[in-house]
């Protein structure tokens, strides 16, 4: 049986877990690694770019959104392959409903961008 934990040791261990996880999506998930990649870009813009704070939250915020659903997504697809490799309806559409997810959040976030971009250059 698992020790409880509580107060600190628990956040100690929660974020232990959180990094473990951060860093085998890296690892492993190409599409999570891609996401990292242009945030790096786009997170120093977003500061330049927007102007205001809202605006420069709206902008960073798309862009952790995008990598909140791809990882997210990439848990459903790591326990859907872990129960089994063989085509089931369920685990397609458990699959294809991650997917959407992470279309929905670059949609969004092309939708920020794309806005903050035109009122800064056009509006």
């Amino acid at each position: 049986m698992k020790p409880e934990r509580t107060g600190f040791s628990h956040l100690l261990h929660s974020t232990r877990y959180s990094f473990n996880g951060l860093i085998a999506a890296f690892r492993h998930e190409t599409a999570f690694r891609q996401e990292v990649a242009l945030s790096v870009v786009l997170i120093p813009l977003a500061v330049w770019l927007g102007q205001s704070a809202t605006q420069v939250l709206l902008l960073i915020g798309s862009c952790v959104l995008v990598m909140v659903a791809e990882l997210l997504n990439s848990a459903v697809e790591n326990v859907v392959d872990r129960i089994g490799t063989e085509h089931h309806e369920l685990s397609g559409r458990a699959k294809d409903i991650g997917s959407a997810a992470v279309m929905l959040a670059l949609g969004y976030a092309a939708l920020v961008w794309g806005l903050m971009l035109w009122l800064r250059f056009w509006g």
